[in-house]
């Protein structure tokens, strides 16, 4: 299956469906000597996982990471780095009853038409469940970055109609929407506790934010960094748009109230505003960079819902199972992972850029 692979010099290629035996991820591209060990991956793969708290699916997957190849006496050693995460609560029973439906807002009409055939059992290589591999190679990413003192920041801006205002990165891991504002975390916990008892779900706002980025990152015209950045988390599951810096708040400002003017401080240039998100002409300027994903209302829900049939008969279908009723609270993890991916794989190929 092509598509499955991202990146230039630092490349990933993730395999492996939602209740197949296992899924992962092969890296190329990684240096030899970076020290490595499973639990360094574990860490951030238990932040993506299932049955983490009760806005999240009741799957219980303890994503156990293994470590295949590429890893020698706990380092790096430059060759291709694989690794493993076997499924060990992958029940497919509910599936066998609408395996010939097509699910609303999900994959399985699109799949047929392209392939003439599909995995049912939970979307296959369409679920959210393929984004195990997507976390373990971004864990390795971000242990790269952090020797370039770049750091990646994600949280949760959105859900429903609750935005976060006061935002303090230590409030992120304290609640279980990964929210940076206590009190919206309450109400985001609440709102999505309702959709699930409804039998429905919600959508929500991430924004990730990337600390240290050095100016000068991004390939122009076809391979610039915010769009390599779009395109890294537009191919997350759920993720229906995307925002650099002030986005679509850019339509209604004017230039002057949008440009970032130019300051000098501690002998370095900077903005004085961040309207950007760090990125001018598809190069990083130096600033923060700042990139929000619009995550849609997970599509499996126990309402009942209009479809048809794989013979094109009406039909009515209510979604059983174990769905997350807010998938962007674990969505959080994924895209700093992608971030970081795509960071390291720029700083790498821009060291090519002047002699």
């Amino acid at each position: 299956m092509s598509g499955s692979s991202f990146g230039k010099l630092f490349k990933i290629t993730t395999w492996g469906e939602s209740h197949g035996r296992g899924l992962g991820v092969v890296i190329e591209g990684c240096p030899a000597g970076l020290p490595i060990k499973e639990s360094d991956i574990q860490l951030e793969l238990n932040r993506r996982r299932t049955g983490q708290s009760k806005v999240t699916t009741t799957r219980k997957e303890g994503d156990q990471i293994q470590i295949m190849s590429g890893v020698f006496k706990g380092k790096t050693t430059g060759t291709p780095i694989s690794l493993l995460v076997e499924n060990e609560d992958a029940d497919s029973s509910k599936y066998d009853l609408i395996k010939d439906l097509y699910r609303p807002g999900h994959a399985d009409y699109t799949y047929d038409m392209k392939y003439g055939f599909r995995d049912y059992r939970g979307g296959g290589r369409s679920s959210a469940r393929e984004t195990v591999g997507r976390v373990a190679a971004g864990a390795i990413a971000k242990k790269l970055l952090a020797r370039e003192r770049i750091k990646i920041i994600g949280f949760t801006r959105q859900v429903g109609k609750h935005i976060a205002k006061n935002i303090d990165y230590k409030e992120i891991e304290n609640n279980i929407v990964r929210c940076p504002d206590n009190k919206i975390a309450e109400k985001m916990i609440n709102s999505i506790m309702r959709a699930r008892k409804k039998g429905d779900s919600l959508g929500g706002v991430v924004e990730v934010i990337a600390k240290g980025v050095p100016a000068g990152l991004g390939e122009p015209v076809f391979d610039r960094l915010d769009a390599d950045l779009a395109k890294a988390v537009m191919s997350m599951p759920a993720v229906k748009g995307v925002e650099i810096g002030v986005g679509f708040q850019s339509a209604i400002m004017t230039g002057s109230e949008c440009n970032d003017v130019f300051a000098m401080k501690n002998k370095k240039v900077i903005t004085a505003t961040n309207n950007a998100g760090g990125i001018l002409g598809g190069i990083s300027n130096g600033m923060d960079i700042i990139i929000r994903l619009v995550v849609k209302p997970t599509s499996s829900i126990n309402k009942a819902q209009d479809t048809v049939t794989q013979q094109g008969k009406k039909a009515e279908i209510r979604v059983e199972g174990r769905h997350d009723p807010c998938v962007a609270t674990r969505a959080v993890p994924i895209a700093e992972a992608m971030v970081a991916i795509t960071l390291i794989d720029h700083l790498y190929r821009n060291k090519s850029a002047q002699l």
